[in-house]
């Protein structure tokens, strides 16, 4: 275990706890972070603000959820992020929140998939809604992971979001995208409704995502 690593990824959860907690994205003790970190999962603890977690707050996992670094108790949702992490080898962080906005459309059973914001096609194509089941549990792990096979974030029914990507930079990012598309949605609902994308507007898009994935190879 590279120490001087292990250490840093903590600071990056801190940094990224802290922006979400002053972007009102995870209100009190709600949500959580994690980082693939090696063959395990370095996770904020349970019970803890994301707004001022320290380095203690934040735990070592195996792939059993076992703890092998920290002295508190693992997130509840360790399960569900080990269970991603198992599943998409690319997801390298997970961002997993309470959002407002979005969680207004999880409380509702909406999926986010209207196309009426080219962003929200770019990065994720649509937003699915798992079933409802118990937060920490396994229910919810096995009604949340099937969608990670084709989509980076999932709603949560009565719960919130969970969204994963390849570093923890880019899976604030995207809730941020996620956040303000479904703050979007809302006020275009207030104002008689958006105007969506044609096909052809959206295969654009898609095309256009495909150009910038080859040119990053």
């Amino acid at each position: 275990m590279n120490i001087n690593e292990l250490a840093y990824s903590r600071k990056e959860i801190i940094k990224y706890g802290k922006l979400l907690g002053e972007k009102n994205m995870s209100p009190a003790t709600s949500g959580n972070i994690s980082v693939r970190f090696d063959d395990n999962t370095l996770i904020s603890a349970s019970g803890t603000c994301l707004y001022d977690l320290t380095e203690e707050d934040i735990v070592l996992i195996d792939k059993e959820a076992k703890v092998i670094d920290g002295t508190k108790k693992p997130s509840s949702e360790k399960n569900l992020h080990n269970a991603i992490y198992a599943l998409r080898p690319d997801i390298n962080a997970i961002v997993h929140c309470h959002s407002p906005y979005v969680s207004s459309f999880a409380v509702c059973h909406i999926p986010l998939s209207k196309p009426i914001i080219s962003e929200n096609v770019f990065y994720f194509g649509e937003i699915p809604i798992a079933d409802y089941a118990l937060p920490g549990s396994e229910q919810l792990v096995e009604n949340t992971v099937k969608y990670f096979e084709k989509h980076d974030a999932v709603l949560l029914a009565n719960h919130g979001i969970i969204i994963g990507a390849n570093n923890l930079k880019n899976a604030y990012y995207l809730m941020e995208t996620a956040e303000t598309f479904a703050q979007i949605y809302i006020n275009s609902i207030i104002l008689g409704g958006a105007k969506e994308l044609s096909q052809k507007d959206i295969e654009e898009i898609y095309k256009l995502k495909e150009s910038v994935k080859s040119a990053g190879k």
